[in-house]
């Protein structure tokens, strides 16, 4: 998942801030490092599951890629489980920077409640979000059309308006220039309502 933040808002510096929360399912390196080669250095990330520290990627000296530990992933213990889930939680409510949220999904699996679950919290606290279905050239696709519709079937039972989301493959690129392209937009609309305060 990643969020984006207002400069306005920061309290450490004029940049703007995105997060990225991987899940279970989502195995490394995956679309968060990739969507952004053409803008920012490579940068080894950790094996699944490893992830235990907050990790800050500067992009283009404008905004930041936020790497938080997964929340789900099942070689972590129940009780490791649970610390990251807090510490997750208490991250986006407390990091006043964020602005959207962007949260990663697993193309070639069934809705995780986990993830469900996470979605919907993000809902309660009225935090924005899109959601990334990654691993995109690994189905056909008309499986990928057949498991987004099943997806956002699940999603409209508890959602008047649906997320928006991107298909993304990390080895082939696809979704890194609509990506990119939203992110900017976000931080175009940020600058420009920034400027209408100063």
């Amino acid at each position: 998942m990643a969020l984006l933040c207002p400069a306005s808002l920061s309290s450490t510096n004029d940049l703007t801030s995105a997060g990225s929360v991987l899940k279970n399912n989502c195995r490394r390196p995956s679309g968060d490092e990739q969507s952004i080669e053409s803008t920012v250095s490579p940068v080894p990330l950790a094996l699944p599951g490893k992830t235990q520290l907050i990790n800050h990627f500067e992009i283009n000296e404008q905004w930041y890629l936020v790497d938080l530990p997964g929340y789900g992933y099942a070689r972590v213990s129940k009780s490791s489980k649970k610390t990251f889930q807090k510490f997750i939680t208490s991250y986006f409510k407390k990091r006043k920077q964020l602005v959207s949220a962007f949260v990663l999904i697993d193309i070639r699996h069934e809705p995780q409640q986990i993830d469900l679950n996470f979605m919907q919290w993000l809902g309660e606290h009225q935090i924005p979000f899109s959601i990334i279905f990654t691993k995109s050239d690994k189905l056909k696709p008309k499986a990928i059309e057949r498991n987004i519709l099943h997806y956002q079937s699940i999603l409209s039972e508890n959602w008047e308006e649906l997320p928006q989301h991107f298909i993304t493959s990390s080895t082939k690129f696809d979704g890194k220039e609509e990506l990119l392209n939203y992110i900017d937009s976000i931080n175009l609309s940020i600058k420009n309502t920034k400027s209408q305060f100063d």
